[in-house]
């Protein structure tokens, strides 16, 4: 195993708790079902990937609208009360990422999938958004995780090995881009588990 020198944080799901759940939960009355069908069906993640990939917010709320009209109330609901679907920092994992900025000479990068219409609202609410030497945004380049299109990009701009790098990242998809192109990858469960993980690669925290 080569020494680590670049550490990569994915953003939402690690850093950043954000649940599209949180909102539509309580526009439901708290009927767990239907927020289920809900978005398993009309605002489903494969359509909000797609605005991650820098599809326009209004286009893409006027399609559903189109295809679901009964369900034009809930579908605008869904941007236009996104900042609630964040429920805040994921605490543990923002203290990693202080004791990687602060603390060590690691390169430290984001990678995130997200609109390049709604991440200045985060960047706004989060100020460990800062922290970071660069963070590529999907919705601003219009290419995704997991496609290779998008690592490569971001390897390329960042000038780093993929061998002596490591990606953090919630989605198991993500990880198994990264890992085929050589990547080291932790797919991320807790910021106690992740601190487990990084010890396999001979990284201790406090």
């Amino acid at each position: 195993m080569k020494h680590i020198e670049t550490i990569i944080f994915d953003l939402g799901g690690v850093l950043i708790d954000w649940n599209p759940e949180y909102v539509f939960l309580e526009a439901f009355k708290g009927d767990v079902e239907k927020t289920k069908w809900f978005l398993d069906t009309v605002c489903t993640m494969a359509w909000n990937e797609n605005q991650d990939s820098g599809y326009p917010i209004e286009n893409a709320t006027n399609d559903l609208v189109a295809k679901y009209p009964e369900y034009e109330k809930y579908i605008r609901m869904y941007y236009g009360n996104w900042e609630a679907m964040i429920a805040g920092a994921i605490t543990g994992t923002v203290n990693v990422l202080e004791h990687f900025v602060t603390r060590t000479n690691y390169k430290v990068v984001a990678l995130t999938n997200w609109s390049s219409e709604t991440f200045p609202i985060a960047q706004r609410r989060f100020e460990f958004l800062k922290w970071f030497e660069d963070i590529v945004v999907s919705g601003v380049e219009k290419m995704r995780k997991p496609h290779e299109n998008f690592f490569k990009l971001a390897i390329n701009r960042w000038q780093i090995d993929p061998k002596t790098s490591i990606f953090i990242d919630d989605n198991p998809a993500n990880i198994k881009a990264a890992k085929a192109l050589g990547i080291n990858a932790i797919h991320f469960t807790s910021p106690e588990q992740l601190i487990l993980d990084l010890k396999t690669y001979n990284i201790s925290l406090p």
